[in-house]
């Protein structure tokens, strides 16, 4: 019997390109391959998560894993590497232990069946047009709400249940048919979202001042169920990709950082 052959960490971050193309991505983004002690080294096995934090990056240490995530590990440019700061212990950790990450941010949220998508697909949402700005004209969904129309308070509870958020904050009223759905922080979407014909933009974080001006006069409500329960739907579509180049993934690491009470 002949011994499987792995990708190599480069080689994975080419197929995860071809996959969700960086073309897809916002100019101002950065992703991709953020870090390879050894881009030549075989990927034995991969752990998932929306974010690069230390304790997945840990957890990727000790199961001889690759970390792919959503959030970007390096997502601003590093003036210096120096122990003691956030984004340099996780950057020191990752090459001291030979953890390789690599992150598909903006692409993979305009990306079919990326982060939107699977969105709508939690909370039952059927799209049938991209949206955006003028940075991301493709980045969000808009579509039509499965089982017709439900009040703002009504969808809420249907969003939460779906997406399992600790908390859903409504910012207007109505009837609500046709959703606007962009996953994370969506406040620069309320505009866009009112153009292409929404009653109502679900979103992750939207902000207060943007979240009123879009309900004034009942313009389109805003709907924030949390950044991550927002994306996290994304995570199982990522696991699922690598399966299919081969890799094993052996959990999906909850990196959600808060708590409600």
């Amino acid at each position: 019997m002949s011994e499987k052959t792995f990708l190599t960490v480069r080689e994975l971050s080419e197929r995860l390109d071809a996959i969700w193309p960086p073309s897809l991505s916002a100019p101002w983004d950065n992703d991709g391959l953020m870090c390879a002690p050894d881009p030549d080294a075989p990927v034995r096995r991969a752990v998932v998560s929306l974010d690069a934090t230390l304790p997945a990056i840990r957890y990727a240490a000790e199961s001889g894993s690759v970390l792919v995530t959503h959030h970007p590990m390096i997502f601003r440019g590093l003036s210096s590497v120096v122990s003691g700061d956030f984004l340099s212990d996780r950057v020191i950790f990752a090459l001291r232990n030979g953890v390789a990450v690599i992150s598909a941010h903006t692409r993979l949220d305009a990306a079919k069946g990326g982060v939107n998508d699977a969105l709508c697909a939690a909370v039952g949402i059927v799209p049938d047009r991209d949206f955006g700005d003028d940075e991301s004209p493709t980045l969000g969904r808009v579509g039509t709400l499965s089982g017709g129309p439900l009040d703002a308070c009504e969808f809420a509870r249907r969003v939460k249940r779906a997406l399992g958020s600790p908390a859903v904050t409504v910012t207007g009223d109505g009837r609500i048919s046709r959703v606007a759905v962009v996953g994370g922080s969506g406040g620069d979407f309320i505009v866009p979202a009112l153009k292409a014909g929404a009653d109502a933009l679900l979103t992750g974080e939207a902000g207060y001042n943007s979240a009123e001006d879009g309900a004034e006069n009942g313009a389109i409500t805003v709907v924030e169920a949390g950044h991550y329960h927002t994306e996290a739907p994304v995570l199982p579509v990522i696991a699922e990709e690598l399966g299919k180049l081969g890799v094993e993934v052996g959990t999906v690491f909850d990196s959600y950082p808060s708590r409600v009470y």
